[in-house]
């Protein structure tokens, strides 16, 4: 009696469930993503370069250097030894702190869109707060790993207490600068870093009222925060349009004219002079109307490859350190797709955040790669993932 082959659907399924599953979907959905990054990079920002530089590939040129340091240091921090992670880690927080103080310095500050969130220096600007999440996140897995080691006493309280002491000061540097994107996304990082450490999900409804209501108190405080929140219920009405409402509004012009195939690559109507931040912010808006519903389903199809490879490398380790680590990249990475999108489709309010790995900008592109570059490190670190991958590299 002869078995039958196995179907396409079960050999999926079978990859699935291999062990180095998760390292190569991370290394293609990168890979990808990457790439597309760079194109729509070339596309999005030709008509602002020209008009800064008289070149069309100015800014893509300076796009390329970073990517080629972040690959660099994606390669770097893959291969570091465990001694030389437990030294970053030690020093992690000082780190973060350090980071977030910079745009607080006089002749080193810069203010942009309304946020105290930059530095500039020699000719170059940085976002000190992109390397400090990585930082926190690191603190923040280190206290875990101890506090799941050390405290008998499993109360909330004290859960919730051990990541305090670097989260709160931390906020309180990015708030001063104004900066409420970041402030969001270092808070869905750290509930879902302590949801995996096993935080039950009923604390969550408590903390969740909790930053509800601080939200919305610093929305209510600051008028362009307001008017932003209100664009979002009519980016098209008269009051809002021409301040907070212009972005979004043709945000969304773009992407209803790019239909289901897009208006061709290169083709984008709204990046001359409506989306000042075609290239940055807003660059989701330009792969929607050039490439039309299919790309911006293909970008998304990849991110959420992306993101299952690292939260199923978190869920596979079995150092608790690396796993609480892990997820917190995952969450860093899903909370800035989800409000990026969420912003450019017009459900959620214009707060600055930039699509990782996409949109234009150093700062951000090196800190997701050097994030990434330790998730790779931990799968090549997990005996059974180097096993598979070296069955695998001999019956090739």
């Amino acid at each position: 009696m002869s078995l039958k082959p196995p179907t396409r659907r079960q050999k999926y399924s079978n990859y699935l469930q291999r062990a180095d599953a998760p390292y190569y979907l991370i290394l293609g959905s990168l890979t990808f993503i990457s790439a597309l990054g760079i194109v729509m990079v070339l596309s999005a920002s030709s008509v602002v370069s020209l008009q800064q530089s008289g070149s069309t590939y100015t800014i893509f040129f300076r796009q390329l250097i970073f990517f080629a340091v972040s690959i660099v240091l994606l390669l770097m921090v893959s291969n570091w030894k465990p001694k030389v992670w437990e030294w970053v880690v030690r020093y992690s927080i000082l780190f973060s702190f350090v980071m977030l103080c910079l745009p607080l310095v006089p002749g080193l500050k810069l203010t942009v869109n309304g946020n105290t969130n930059w530095i500039h220096f020699a000719g170059f600007t940085m976002q000190p707060s992109e390397f400090a999440k990585f930082g926190l996140i690191l603190w923040c897995a280190g206290q875990l790993r101890k506090f799941d080691e050390t405290v008998q006493d499993r109360s909330a309280m004290r859960h919730i207490g051990f990541i305090l002491g670097g989260t709160v000061p931390s906020l309180a540097l990015i708030l001063k600068g104004g900066d409420l994107g970041t402030t969001v996304i270092i808070l869905g990082i750290v509930s879902i870093m302590l949801f995996v450490s096993g935080l039950p999900m009923r604390h969550f409804v408590a903390l969740g009222g909790l930053v509800s209501v601080g939200v919305i108190s610093l929305i209510a405080i600051a008028p362009y925060r307001l008017h932003r929140f209100t664009a979002v219920l009519n980016p098209f009405a008269p009051a809002v349009y021409k301040l907070a409402g212009w972005q979004p509004a043709h945000s969304v012009m773009g992407l209803a004219s790019g239909g289901l195939f897009g208006v061709g690559l290169g083709a984008s109507r709204q990046k001359w002079g409506n989306l000042s931040e075609a290239h940055t912010d807003f660059i989701f808006a330009v792969i929607g109307e050039e490439l039309g519903l299919l790309g911006t389903l293909v970008v998304l199809f990849l991110y959420a490859a992306l993101i299952y490879g690292i939260f199923r490398t978190a869920m596979q380790t079995r150092d608790l350190f690396s796993r609480y680590a892990c997820a917190g990249v995952g969450a860093w990475l899903m909370m800035q797709v989800v409000i990026n999108v969420g912003s450019v489709i017009g459900v959620l309010p214009v707060v600055g955040v930039t699509l990782p790995f996409i949109s234009y900008g150093g700062s951000s592109l090196i800190a997701n790669f050097v994030g990434v570059g330790y998730v790779l490190h931990v799968a090549r670190t997990d005996p059974r993932v180097r096993a598979a991958i070296s069955s695998r590299k001999k019956s090739a």
